[in-house]
């Protein structure tokens, strides 16, 4: 099996690399474009069984993700990579390993002797599928980024020259419409990372002038933790991070779940909001409220056992009209809302240590939710910068 020295004249993948090039712009992901690339190289008489892309996405959770095509399939398997992948076997000594680390090309001949082969266990496991023939090249995207693509065949004998230089001609097509979707991916992926998922949809679809917005109806739920001060000042800051890490997962992922939007975390709080347009938002806040209250319980165990000491925080939650919109300087915004409902939550959640109530809300928001919640009232209270006493109700989960 040699390469070829690659040439101008034409081959299988010229329709291929014509398609690449012009009939995929009204598709978003990669996946889709993957699966029907290789569906029509098989088409143009290139036989390929196989083939893997994988992109590196940086998202908060994974590194990158990994395509995979097999002959039959009309679409990409995809599977997440986890940040500590470089340090697992089946990464050490791979095919992409060895991409990333510099090689132009890997190609293995998977009808010799597996002796006479490389040693690592993904070539047993194509051996043992069938294959024939594998071969590996990097995909090149601006600033030094690198990825990873992949192709194998049955065919007795592997790929022959003309093959391999069909495969190798579109590698700079396919490099380019890639690095356009992985990177729409990215900015989708670090405006849903930082400003939420609608907010990120608004920007995305040109919401990005300051002072513009709109007017929503939504309960407000504002989380601040207690004594975070003292914490801080008294702890490594490692062990601070990884304190805060654990308290957000608590207090995030059910709100996240039952369909309500972070949008900001400040210092060891956070601003939520379920907007009313849900006709089951209010109950879905409580329900959020009442599982990461189960969160922060099984955390403070967990955090017992290592000598720590409990961690406490205050939750107040109201309902009203906020605006919802890019608010800032001329080269700064930050995608927020705003309004006295906004203000009255945030006094709610601060009058939870001094009434001893973990969770507060107000009567507005409570008359949303009785009798189908069990509420403790604790009557009429004042709140700063409101001119009149505001009715609370405690919330016990």
């Amino acid at each position: 099996m040699t390469t070829p020295t690659t040439s101008n004249a034409p081959t299988q993948a010229d329709g291929v690399i014509d398609w690449l090039t012009n009939g995929t712009r009204d598709e978003r992901f990669i996946d889709n474009i993957f699966a029907q690339m290789c569906i029509r190289l098989q088409q143009a008489g290139i036989p390929l069984k196989r083939a893997t892309l994988h992109v590196q996405i940086n998202h908060p959770q994974w590194l990158g993700a990994r395509m995979i095509w097999s002959e039959g399939m009309t679409g990409a398997e995809i599977a997440r990579v986890d940040y500590d992948v470089r340090e697992r076997p089946e990464y050490i000594g791979s095919p992409a390993s060895e991409i990333i680390e510099g090689a132009t090309e890997l190609r293995e001949n998977l009808e010799q002797d597996p002796s006479l082969g490389r040693k690592h266990a993904i070539y047993g496991e194509m051996r043992a599928g069938g294959l024939t023939d594998y071969v590996a090249w990097p995909l090149y995207h601006t600033l030094g980024k690198q990825h990873v693509v992949t192709f194998a065949t049955d065919r007795p004998g592997g790929f022959d020259d003309s093959h391999i230089t069909a495969l190798k001609k579109l590698l700079p097509v396919l490099a380019l419409v890639s690095e356009i979707r992985v990177k729409n991916r990215l900015a989708r992926t670090l405006l849903e990372t930082y400003v939420g998922s609608h907010a990120g949809e608004l920007i995305l679809a040109g919401a990005t002038r300051r002072g513009t917005g709109t007017t929503v109806r939504a309960a407000i739920m504002i989380c601040d933790l207690r004594d975070f001060t003292k914490i801080s000042d008294n702890w490594p800051r490692d062990d601070v991070i990884d304190l805060l890490n654990d308290y957000f997962d608590a207090m995030s992922e059910p709100i996240a779940r039952h369909g309500g939007e972070i949008l900001k975390f400040i210092g060891d709080g956070l601003l939520a909001i379920f907007p009313l347009q849900h006709p089951d938002a209010c109950a879905d806040l409580l329900h959020a409220v009442t599982e990461a209250r189960q969160a922060m319980t099984a955390l403070n165990e967990r955090n017992s056992g290592t000598g720590r000491a409990p961690l406490n925080y205050g939750i107040g939650v109201h309902v009203g009209d906020v605006m919802y919109g890019n608010i800032g300087s001329s080269s700064r915004l930050d995608f927020t809302v705003i309004g006295p409902a906004v203000n009255m939550a945030s006094r709610l959640e601060a009058l939870t240590k001094q009434l001893g109530r973990p969770v507060l809300l107000s009567r507005d928001f409570a008359e949303l939710v009785q009798p189908k919640f069990e509420l403790e009232r604790v009557g009429q209270h004042a709140v700063r910068g409101f001119s009149d006493p505001i009715e609370l109700f405690a919330y016990h989960g």
